[in-house]
């Protein structure tokens, strides 16, 4: 299995993101499963959710919410 980096990350409505990765190719992700978990379920804040931002081999939030990349491109759709 290949790994594919987040290069760019604009958050979208209903809890998705779309992602750049590095080898070009954007996707979406879709955040609102994860709401449920105690980890992220600071993101039902819409201003903290719209705080996303590319990490050195990721994404993330604020007190350190993020997702693994394997996690963003292979649990995602083509755009």
């Amino acid at each position: 299995m290949e790994s594919y980096y987040p290069v760019g990350v604009k958050p979208l409505e209903k809890y998705k993101l779309l992602i750049t990765f590095d080898n070009n190719e954007q996707r979406i992700f879709n955040v609102e499963p994860y709401l449920n978990d105690k980890f992220f379920s600071p993101l039902k804040s819409l201003p903290v959710f719209n705080s996303v931002k590319i990490s050195p081999i990721s994404i993330e939030w604020a007190g350190g919410i993020d997702i693994c990349p394997d996690e963003l491109y292979y649990n995602s759709v083509p755009a």
